[in-house]
């Protein structure tokens, strides 16, 4: 009975995993051949000629660049406070001497041993570590670009194009970040049991979807759009 307990942890929580990993190795595959057809690549195109445009005339758009960048590191500051103040609750309920299993061992399925338990919370722990370390260099790439976007345009190392990539790695770690957390969701549900976790991932990957890709009717909307104010 205890080995049953323990083949439903082991094979839906691994699969609610691999659902997640597969469907963001195909989405990062898009992104990367099919950049405008992701909500991802058409923000980092835009991104790039918003760039271009505050540099080439910053003397009037520097104060709207300093507060765009001002926003976005609080966002950042905000998400990186949450990571680390979560961490630091997950590694008290770890170190204490409390057992928290017990108030749950009775009404959840799958395992709940004090092995099973402890990987659970460690788990949590990982993501939300990892989480705040992409957080935490999405803010500092992104406070380089705020001193480096007021550079005067005859310098030849400072370009648009170099000011664009740092801010385009910014803006990728904080994804990043963004997508650990969604992957805690399932993980926190784990300690409930194993197959909350594969339902949650089941109903994320088609809202992600929706979220991250960009439809063929919206396409043709903007692409009249343009052709008319031409």
């Amino acid at each position: 009975m205890e080995f049953k307990k323990y083949y439903l942890d082991l094979v839906l929580v691994p699969l609610s995993f691999m659902i997640s990993i597969s469907y963001h190795l195909w989405l990062w595959h898009k992104v990367r051949t099919q950049p405008l057809s992701t909500v991802i690549g058409t923000n980092a195109h835009g991104r790039r000629l918003w760039v271009s445009t505050i540099m080439k005339d910053n003397e009037k758009k520097n104060i709207l660049a300093v507060q765009t960048f001002r926003n976005t590191i609080m966002g950042s500051t905000l998400m990186a406070t949450t990571s680390i103040l979560l961490c630091s609750g997950l590694a008290a309920v770890i170190s204490s001497t409390y057992s928290v299993k017990k108030p749950l061992e009775d009404t959840i399925y799958g395992a709940h041993g004090e092995f099973m338990v402890a990987l659970k919370y460690v788990t949590l722990l990982v993501i939300f570590l990892f989480s705040f370390m992409c957080y935490s260099l999405s803010i500092r790439f992104i406070s380089q670009v705020n001193y480096l976007i007021n550079c005067p345009q005859d310098s030849t190392i400072v370009t648009s194009m170099y000011v664009s990539e740092l801010l385009e790695k910014s803006f990728s770690l904080n994804a990043i970040g963004n997508r650990l957390f969604y992957l805690a969701l399932p993980v926190v549900l784990w300690i409930f049991g194993p197959l909350l976790v594969l339902l949650c991932s089941l109903v994320m990957v088609p809202v992600l979807y929706n979220l991250d890709f960009l439809f063929e009717d919206s396409k043709k909307g903007r692409v009249s759009e343009v052709a008319n104010e031409v």
